[in-house]
């Protein structure tokens, strides 16, 4: 089922899977970074494939040089993260493969990164991706949807303006 991130009559936004796993609540990431929710709310995906899509159609902000993590903000205004596992970072982007890069505008579903799960894995690393919205407190709720596993644009994440 597509999933486009849309304004409804209630001011309800739903924003659609970045990547296809296993949709689990955001507590469920050991980093308290994204755990404790200190940079927002949000959930977590448990990849079954390394591959990562546009959510919404919208601009990314920044595709970080080591590629383990995207910033973009959708043509509705919501800021998200998608993080790559916990710790990638010292990964130095390798296993990572980039197809965007800043400013870039993007629609619901174009690939944005590949990642190669089993080598991040062999290499250490927990492959749990929080997908975080930065800017929570411009909105009423942020609720996830959890406990199933996703395809690419499944809705996973209502906001409430």
């Amino acid at each position: 089922m597509m999933f486009q991130l849309f304004k409804g009559k209630n001011n309800k936004i739903t924003l659609g899977a970045p990547i296809q796993g296993e949709a689990v609540p955001i507590s469920a990431v050991s980093d308290p970074t994204f755990g404790e929710e200190i940079l927002g709310k949000g959930i977590a995906i448990k990849p079954s494939i390394g591959r990562v899509v546009a959510p919404a159609d919208g601009v990314i902000n920044i595709m970080f040089d080591t590629k383990h993590a995207i910033s973009m903000t959708t043509d509705t205004g919501v800021e998200i993260l998608i993080h790559i596992g916990l710790d990638t970072v010292k990964l130095g982007g390798e296993h990572f493969t980039s197809h965007v890069q800043a400013d870039d505008k993007v629609k619901a579903g174009d690939l944005l990164l590949e990642f190669n799960i089993d080598k991040i894995q062999e290499a250490g690393y927990d492959i749990i991706s929080p997908i975080v919205i930065c800017n929570t407190a411009d909105y009423k709720d942020v609720v996830g949807i959890t406990g199933h596993t996703v395809q690419p644009l499944d809705e996973i994440i209502q906001l409430m303006k």
